[in-house]
């Protein structure tokens, strides 16, 4: 694999840290817009309905093309995918909150979803191989550097946009910007990683993957993550908006329960080897239906209650995600960087599909109502767990 932990430690801590803090850089870009994007909605004058759809758009560039850039990534050892990936990710989403119209903001959408899309699979299938045998631990701090820049993200946006002005959003390019250039110029290149020995193609190499069991039923654990995290994201900033919450506000809010979900991926680990393998995912699958339960009874008569439990909602869901994404890695190998988009890109791409319907649904029969029914679904599927071929004991 072309680790050697003697020679090559220092290197390799030097790429773990910089690519986790291109996570983290990266991600701050993926969550810039929930929290404004009712006040988007206002000044373009479009629907939450057709907002959802806006997000949707976004979720489905950014995700369910990753397993294809994994695919390439895992062929061509080059570093293109992580570099531009971030370049495209700042630039174009800065810019999208003071699009003129509906379709500049869809078009920088689009293009600054597709950098994320070039740069989780790749960076994530690297992290693995330059961890060697602490793999596990390495992609929690690696998940949970991204969940924690997708938690700064709409401080940021909320503070620029209700300061600020829409107007001036471009300045936090220049984050962006300067990360990736600084990792181009310290990160490793990525000759120590040896090519696959296996050749496939795109159509063999997915229906491998697919065609694995235990693959589906963990691609399944990650949607159903994906639905609670995605709606909740996109839903709650109308909701809030509605009570006559600031972008600040509703920001914060966001904030705390993305970061409350870092802080989960990063306590995966000790989690789990407490409750074992199987128990850490029928706790993070569980939970959230008491937990949405409790919050749409006090979101508005204790405010500060109902944000504390939406923070551990987002915290018990995250949970299992790092345990996931290590138990499907290993489950083939040689495609790691195609399997790290199903689980972190192509989940959240399919969900995004249904999140059109879910939008237009709470717009019809509100907010509390469907994010109440989508809170279910993973305590109902939980039996699925069963299925997963671990032992209670951790991984």
């Amino acid at each position: 694999m072309g680790f050697d932990k003697d020679k090559n430690d220092d290197r390799n801590i030097k790429a773990l840290v910089w690519l986790s803090g291109g996570h983290f850089v990266n991600d701050i870009y993926t969550g810039l817009l929930n929290p404004i994007m009712p006040f988007i909605a206002a000044k373009l004058a479009f629907s939450m309905a057709f907002a959802t759809v806006i997000m949707s758009i976004a979720q489905i560039f950014s995700n369910l093309l990753q397993p294809l850039f994994g695919f390439f990534a895992d062929r061509f050892h080059k570093r293109f995918f992580i570099f531009w990936g971030l370049l495209m990710s700042s630039m174009f989403i800065s810019f999208a909150p003071g699009s003129p119209n509906i379709y500049f903001l869809i078009f920088f959408i689009i293009f600054g979803s597709l950098g994320s899309s070039f740069f989780h699979p790749q960076a994530l299938g690297v992290v693995t191989h330059f961890a060697g045998n602490t793999a596990a631990k390495a992609l929690g701090v690696f998940l949970s550097m991204g969940t924690l820049g997708y938690a700064f993200g709409p401080i940021f946006s909320a503070y620029v946009a209700q300061y600020w002005g829409f107007e001036k959003m471009p300045v936090l390019a220049i984050f962006g910007i300067s990360w990736a250039l600084l990792m181009f110029a310290m990160l490793p290149k990525f000759s120590i990683i040896t090519a696959c020995t296996r050749v496939a193609t795109f159509k063999q190499t997915v229906g491998d993957i697919l065609a694995n069991n235990e693959l589906r039923i963990l691609i399944i654990i990650s949607m159903l993550k994906t639905l609670i995290n995605n709606s909740c994201a996109i839903l709650l900033p109308f909701l809030w908006k509605s009570m006559g919450c600031s972008p600040f506000y509703i920001g914060v809010a966001l904030f705390l329960f993305i970061f409350a979900g870092g802080i989960g991926s990063l306590i995966s680990r000790n989690a789990e080897q407490i409750l074992g393998t199987r128990n850490i995912f029928y706790f993070s699958m569980i939970s959230t239906l008491p937990l949405m339960i409790l919050f749409i009874m006090t979101y508005k008569t204790m405010p500060i209650l109902s944000i504390a439990v939406f923070a551990l909602m987002g915290m018990f869901t995250m949970m299992a995600f790092p345990v996931t994404m290590y138990l499907a890695q290993n489950v083939l190998p040689e495609y790691k960087s195609v399997i790290s988009g199903f689980i972190n890109g192509f989940s959240w791409g399919i969900v995004a599909i249904f999140m059109t319907l879910i939008g237009f649904s709470a717009q019809n029969f509100g907010i509390t109502k469907v994010l109440l029914i989508v809170a279910i679904i993973p305590a109902a599927c939980s039996p699925l767990v069963r299925l997963l071929n671990v032992s209670k004991e951790p991984v």
